[in-house]
């Protein structure tokens, strides 16, 4: 950061660390390797720069302390890749599968950014990011056409926080790909089957020849009418089924749990209670921490199915979605719904999802309403 001696751009404080710009916001100034380190503290007022200061300054120590192959002024971007995933693996709050899909994600990077890897992070400019980024929007995904906006974004994300690893080390001052744009996600058109459409499905599944076409029926179902996740389902033990209270407890992977790492209680609809005790006559003599379900996913099963009825394609987390729509078209409040599929946003992603209901339930809710004048009632007079 450049200092002009003719104009007092900046202004010491009491604090030595502590200094102050001429716009009013203060900043830490801190040293790595002989290197000024300048770190905003995004506030203009004294005492709160004051504790910022110290939580920056216990940073910048922990940084320090891990080597300096972090801090070399020739830092790689395979390098800082190195530092970023290993505080991904530090972090107990991401789940493995989280970390799982950064992965999957940088293989792709590097796959679409030749030599990337051994680049130095000081010669990476936001021409060469912008540069990248015009070609990789156009990579083709799974189905052929481009990449999908979802990937795009997490990908220029994995850019800008490996990138963020050198600012952090004191190798950069500012991020090269800040000035990539991320991509609108357009809303995903739910083409989920109609009830008639379901119970013909289930019946073509269990129809199926298949060794385990009645445990994947039993699965469909289970999702179906709880509405949980594949990963959650597979987890639900008879222990769990608490047929006196109505309830179905989800508690997820044993060790991650579910994926807001919280347990929760889905109260069991009629045709989940139903399916449950069938399914516990049939196989009485299993222990209580025996799994409920016998397999752990149905993708084949339910593709022959929906082909032989003629129906749209379905995934095991169309189930859930489908679960939520007949919720919300029965009458049950979006807050509750989102309660019961484990959100904890209050509703907000429930009501982006859910809020447009099917065409034929729209239809039929619209008829009932009316703007002919209500007659007003004549209070009954006591004999």
């Amino acid at each position: 950061m450049k200092h002009d001696s003719a104009v007092k751009t900046w202004e010491k404080t009491k604090l030595q660390n502590l200094v102050r710009h001429k716009s009013g916001r203060y900043y830490a100034r801190l040293f790595l390797n002989g290197k000024e380190i300048w770190k905003s503290l995004k506030t203009d007022h004294f005492s709160v720069a004051t504790a910022r200061l110290v939580d920056a300054q216990k940073e910048h120590r922990e940084r320090k302390s891990r080597g300096a192959s972090s801090s070399s002024a020739k830092m790689t971007f395979g390098q800082a890749t190195a530092l970023h995933f290993q505080h991904l693996a530090e972090n107990v709050n991401i789940k493995r599968r989280t970390r799982q899909y950064w992965r999957e994600v940088f293989v792709a990077l590097e796959k679409s950014w030749p030599g990337l890897n051994a680049l130095e992070v000081r010669r990476l400019t936001p021409a060469a990011c912008r540069e990248w980024a015009s070609k990789f929007v156009l990579t083709p995904g799974h189905s052929g056409k481009t990449i999908s906006s979802t990937r795009y974004n997490a990908t220029i994300a994995l850019v800008r926080h490996i990138l963020d690893v050198s600012i952090e080390s004191g190798v950069i001052y500012s991020n090269p790909a800040s000035i990539l744009v991320r991509k609108s996600v357009p809303s995903k058109q739910l083409t989920l089957p109609t009830r008639a459409q379901f119970a013909a499905f289930i019946g073509e599944m269990r129809a199926g020849h298949s060794r385990d076409s009645k445990n994947c029926a039993d699965l469909a179902e289970g999702l179906a009418f709880t509405g949980c996740r594949l990963a959650e389902s597979t987890q639900i033990e008879w222990r769990d089924l608490d047929f006196e209270a109505g309830e179905t407890l989800v508690k997820g992977d044993p060790e991650e749990r579910t994926k807001n790492s919280e347990i929760r209680r889905v109260p069991m609809i009629p045709q989940a209670r139903e399916l449950f005790k069938r399914m516990r006559a049939d196989r009485s003599d299993e222990p209580a921490n025996a799994k409920v379900f016998l397999v752990n996913e149905c993708q084949k099963s339910m593709d022959r199915a929906a082909k032989k009825i003629g129906m749209a394609r379905i995934t095991h987390h169309d189930l859930r979605h489908f679960f939520a729509t007949v919720c919300i078209e029965s009458g049950v409040d979006i807050p509750t719904v989102s309660r019961w599929l484990g959100h904890k946003d209050g509703g907000a992603l429930a009501m982006r999802t859910y809020g447009h209901l099917r065409r034929e339930h729209s239809i039929a809710q619209a008829q009932k309403v009316s703007f002919v004048p209500i007659a007003p009632t004549t209070p009954k007079v006591a004999a």
